[in-house]
């Protein structure tokens, strides 16, 4: 699949982000919804996520001169069109045929980030052509997950080198695969024609239980590898913790990702917006600091900005428009996020993302 997919109409009734949910639920098949919606046990981290950026209130400044107003943040050295990134997402197949493809596309339409899953539906080659290509874009990293078999993570690495990839996310929260009750009632299973087509077969891998999995489950040491292997930043996803963000200041890691994986690895896990602030507190803006989970509105990149990010990633919000209409959809998606900021911003007295800061959210 390399052509350009056809663009799709939008749905009519489609006036915030958040609205593609209900298009979704109706045009996903029964199993690839319970997939992609599915969370850890009771769905408690997932709402508690949502819950946690509807409680930050806002304390707007008024009479402020705003000449200039923009999105544009600075991630590794440079600048990018606005704070928004694609969250990494599995299987985007599963969503709409163009999967991976239409998503690229649509963000680097809106200078939009995209981080891409290694378990991504399509090869990492094709998305990385579609968005490279578009000067107007955001970065394009790529996520991985520590493997047990460094040689495959090696050919990973050595492919998102070859082709373009600015940096690369190493997820670290997901070393045991939580319980998600909504996919085991589904009875999901890939269907034919879809797989992770980035990583080996999974008949290749042997089978582990629980002891043998806590044996060889990653360390520090496997993010100090990681950072030897390649010449690309290594940022990690998933800590919720300031003595992790702690340690990886240690080990000059290029930036965190305030992330528990969208409530989908532990349901009692505080919600990112919890976490957030002692994890800036505690990196104290020496390196580049990201949050994810429940972001659905541009009010909730401010906050986030406002509480010590420096961007976000937005994960179902996108996914669901891409469901909905494909890449026209995710990039209306992505749109309504981006002007969605820029007015609060207005409303707010901030000009820029930068100046977002902690005094702007109501105690």
């Amino acid at each position: 699949m390399n052509g350009r997919p056809a663009l799709q109409p939008l749905p009519e009734d489609v006036h915030t982000a958040a609205d593609y949910a209900a298009h979704a639920q109706r045009t996903l098949d029964p199993m690839a919804w319970a997939y992609f919606d599915a969370t850890a046990g009771d769905g408690s981290a997932s709402r508690a996520n949502r819950a946690a950026w509807d409680a930050l209130k806002l304390l707007p400044r008024m009479l402020q001169s705003l000449p200039g107003l923009h999105t544009e943040c600075q991630l590794l050295g440079r600048s990018w069109p606005t704070p928004l990134l694609v969250a990494p997402m599995a299987l985007q197949r599963l969503a709409h045929p163009d999967g991976e493809l239409a998503m690229a596309l649509a963000a680097a339409a809106q200078g939009a980030g995209m981080v891409l899953s290694c378990e991504a539906s399509l090869p990492l080659e094709t998305v990385a052509r579609a968005m490279l290509g578009d000067a107007a874009r955001g970065p394009l990293w790529l996520q991985l997950y520590p493997m047990h078999d460094r040689g495959v993570t090696l050919d990973l690495v050595r492919r998102a080198e070859a082709a373009g990839y600015e940096a690369l996310v190493l997820t670290v929260d997901a070393g045991v695969r939580a319980q998600r009750d909504a996919e085991r009632r589904a009875g999901f299973r890939l269907p034919v024609g879809i797989s992770a087509v980035n990583l080996p077969p999974p008949g290749s891998a042997v089978p582990m239980g629980l002891a043998e999995r806590l044996a060889r489950a990653p360390t520090w040491d496997d993010v100090a590898w990681l950072q030897q292997q390649t010449r690309l930043p290594v940022l990690l996803k998933g800590i919720l913790h300031p003595l992790d963000a702690r340690e990886a200041l240690r080990l000059q890691v290029a930036g965190l990702i305030v992330s528990n994986h969208g409530g989908r690895t532990l349901a009692a896990a505080a919600a990112t917006a919890q976490a957030l602030p002692a994890i800036a507190d505690t990196v104290g803006g020496a390196i580049p600091l990201l949050v994810d989970g429940g972001i659905r509105e541009g009010a909730d990149v401010l906050r986030a900005l406002a509480l010590g990010a420096d961007a976000v990633l937005v994960g179902r919000t996108v996914l669901w428009a891409l469901a909905a209409a494909g890449a026209a959809g995710a990039a209306h998606a992505l749109r309504l996020l981006r002007d969605e900021l820029a007015l609060t911003m207005a409303q707010c007295g901030i000009a820029t993302p930068q100046a977002a800061q902690a005094s702007l959210l109501a105690r």
